[in-house]
């Protein structure tokens, strides 16, 4: 019986991806692979799933895309357990099992590294489990891994890093890693908005992780969470008098003139200023 429900809600979830959220989910994810050309013949891909929505959406649209796909490549599920408690582990576990995803779990000790941490724990977070990632991927035999981020996360980051870190930068959708040689990051999810992917969620009557970190168990104050969520709230605000608003700040990082920006830096890092070139 409990098989039967299994199979039941992985063919309505993948109906759903097919039909119902077609245009605003999958053709978003291949709009993002093809425009940054994301995919190429002969790829393995780890898709890094973590037990959220994003991630668990993302490895469903890689199913999707396998039966569509106009050239060879392999994919291979992987979850890093950081230090889950045992409830939020066996949840991930049975939410892929439910979809049918086949995934390859190890295990670290970042959580419990990185409580110990007061400043910038979320960032030293992000680093270490990419750290992780690469390495388990290129173990496994992959060349790039996949990452969850969706439209929303990279605005936030770009209006993150001008009010907060006083810079212009954004989260791109592809990145070669310095530390890995021939290993590569991705983000397919790169124009799907979460408002869609909630939408899907809730369509599938799907229950995912929120946050499992150590900082949310143990309701400790986390200065980056609550920057990430004050940045939400003023789009919110924002968006009631210029609705327009969120696809502005992502087209801000797509039309930068350098002729009207004082200072720049190149991609060795070296500064250039205006005045170099003005008479």
């Amino acid at each position: 019986m409990k098989d039967k429900f299994e199979n039941v809600l992985k063919d309505k979830v993948e109906e759903s991806i097919r039909k119902k959220f077609h245009r605003e989910i999958f053709s978003k994810f291949c709009q993002a692979i093809n425009r940054y050309k994301l995919l190429e013949e002969g790829d393995s891909i780890a898709v890094c799933i973590s037990g959220g929505k994003d991630s668990m959406l993302m490895a469903m649209l890689f199913e999707e895309l396998k039966r569509h796909r106009k050239f060879d490549f392999k994919v291979k599920y992987l979850v890093m357990d950081p230090g889950y408690n045992r409830e939020n582990r066996a949840k991930i576990e049975q939410n892929a099992k439910n979809l049918g995803l086949e995934v390859e779990i190890f295990e670290t000790d970042i959580f419990s590294n990185v409580v110990q941490i007061d400043k910038s724990p979320c960032y030293i977070c992000a680093r270490m489990r990419r750290g992780h990632l690469y390495n388990m991927a290129k173990q496994i035999g992959c060349n790039k891994i996949a990452l969850g981020h969706h439209f929303d996360d990279v605005i936030e980051t770009i209006l993150m890093g001008m009010l907060y870190g006083g810079q212009v930068q954004t989260m791109m959708p592809k990145v070669k890693s310095s530390n890995f040689e021939g290993m590569e990051l991705i983000r397919p999810m790169y124009l799907v908005r979460e408002k869609d992917i909630e939408s899907w969620r809730d369509y599938n009557g799907l229950e995912f992780l929120r946050c499992a970190c150590k900082f949310t168990e143990m309701n400790m104050q986390n200065e980056d969470l609550s920057k990430r969520k004050k940045i939400k709230e003023l789009i919110k605000v924002l968006k009631k008098e210029n609705p327009q608003v969120e696809a502005n700040i992502f087209k801000s990082v797509e039309n930068v003139n350098l002729s009207t920006v004082i200072c720049y830096k190149d991609k060795q890092g070296k500064k250039h200023n205006f005045l170099e070139d003005y008479n």
